[in-house]
């Protein structure tokens, strides 16, 4: 048991499950309300030393973090598959994308720190230089945790902040390694702390006196973080929800397009911030569309998540299952047609079949709010206007994207779209080069590109006049 604080909540064990199985894989302490301050009067005491070095120490570092990680992959992606169920084949997949995008930030982030004249004349200048904002709490996710996770962490840490990294309660392993990793590379101890736990320690860390709080996770919880950090006024980053549309127009070929949509919403077995979570398609290719779609589905291998072959693995919270039940029964009797899957799969573990409706509407739930599984709903349209109305028919707003032949008429499109991000002919995309934003309900703030690296820095304005 954890120290806790008088009247604090204290540490606890918790077991964490291989969601392929059930079985308990590690039982570990999650950090108690004491925990969670004390961290955090360390990581602010040990910032300022950090932000003193100069950047290249820094960045050794962080490229020592990175060569590391690429040495221990395997195992860094074995440990992510049993703790939350991706497929090993993606999990490797994840850990083999990761050093172009810790690569991006080491070769940006020395451009946007630049200093910069803005002025010069008559004895006077004017010059901008970026600071860092002290303590990031950040507040991760379970379902991409290297990216996620390192779309703040890199950032923060290259400009000089130092960071309390919580990790989601399904990816705790991974992030224990992270920050295993990080100390091996020689970022200090105090510079990079993991604060294990559940949602109450990630609430314990979203209300230290922070600079800046980075949250990953459901509109739900990013709404009450919001209120909460709305009187502290400090620097907010959160990425939430979606539900994100694709529209697939009449002079595809039906095929190509068919496998794409179809990965984009199944692959991570549809756990992804972008997975395509609603299809709209022009009703001269519909038909043809849902039989290559559903034949693609069914191509796809479930079962063992450590075996390379399998693409669909088991739900990482087993809370998930029900939520999809229920979508499934309010699709039905509102008119959806059951074309595959449409259940639990009987076994240990959390398992849920692929799933494809076909003649949804907007009346279902299917259609509106986010399902975050193996779970598609079809729809039929009229023509690129229908299509575009449906498409901004949400409260949220992460991707959205058109299958066309045409780019000049995926454009008029998506330019009516109301989304952070837009895909012509791909989908569940993201670029380090690209701001990644959501609108409405899916979140505030950017990460990525390089208005994801000031995203953890201040300006400060320098009136400079010579004497004369």
């Amino acid at each position: 048991m954890g120290r806790g604080v008088p009247g604090g909540r204290p540490s606890f064990p918790v077991k964490i499950a291989n969601p392929a199985t059930g079985a308990v894989i590690r039982e570990l302490a999650e950090d108690g309300d004491g925990e969670v301050a004390g961290k955090h009067e360390r990581a602010r005491g040990a910032q300022p030393s950090w932000a003193a070095r100069p950047y290249e120490e820094r960045a050794a570092a962080i490229r020592r973090f990175r060569d590391r990680l690429v040495h221990r992959r395997e195992e860094a992606a074995r440990t992510l598959t049993s703790e939350m169920g991706k497929p090993i084949t993606q999990s490797r997949n994840e850990l083999e994308a990761l050093p172009a995008r810790i690569d991006f930030f080491l070769q940006t982030t020395p451009e946007v720190l630049r200093e910069e004249t803005v002025l010069r004349r008559e004895g006077l200048e004017e010059a901008i230089t970026l600071e860092p904002l002290g303590v990031v709490a950040n507040v991760s996710a379970w379902n991409y945790p290297y990216f996620v996770g390192s779309n703040v962490f890199i950032p923060a840490l290259l400009t000089g902040n130092s960071v309390l990294y919580k990790p989601s309660e399904y990816a705790t392993l991974t992030g224990l390694l992270i920050g295993e990793v990080m100390r091996e590379a020689g970022v200090p101890e105090d510079v990079f702390i993991v604060v294990p736990g559940g949602g109450e320690t990630g609430a314990a860390v979203a209300a230290q006196a922070v600079a800046a709080l980075c949250f990953t996770g459901s509109y739900a919880t990013g709404r009450r973080i919001a209120a909460e950090a709305a009187g502290r006024l400090i620097r907010l980053n959160l990425e939430l929800g979606g539900k994100d549309p694709v529209y697939v127009a009449d002079d595809v070929e039906v095929g190509s397009a068919a496998a794409s949509v179809a990965e984009g919403a199944f692959y991570n077995t549809g756990q992804s911030c972008c997975a395509v979570e609603r299809v709209y398609v022009h009703q001269a290719v519909h038909d043809r569309f849902v039989e290559a779609f559903v034949a693609a589905v069914q191509s796809y291998v479930v079962g063992d998540p450590m075996d390379p072959r399998t693409f669909i693995g088991p739900l990482a919270r087993p809370a998930q299952i029900g939520l999809l039940e229920r979508q499934v029964e309010d699709a039905r009797a509102r008119g959806g047609r059951l074309l595959l899957g449409g259940k639990r799969i009987a076994q240990p573990g959390s398992w849920f079949e692929p799933t494809v409706i076909a003649d949804a509407n907007p009346s279902m739930e299917l259609m509106r709010e986010e399902s975050f599984g193996p779970l598609i709903g079809v729809q039929r349209v009229a023509d690129d206007g229908e299509a575009a109305v449906l498409m901004n028919d949400t409260p949220y707003g992460l991707t959205a994207g058109v299958y066309s032949s045409d780019l000049a008429r995926a454009r008029r499109i998506l330019s009516r779209v109301h989304s952070g991000s837009v895909y012509w002919n791909c989908c569940d995309r993201v670029s380090p080069r690209l701001p990644w934003s959501g609108r409405g309900h899916s979140g505030i703030g950017s990460t990525l590109g390089r208005e994801g690296i000031r995203a953890f820095v201040q300006p400060k304005a320098w009136h400079l006049r010579r004497p004369s």
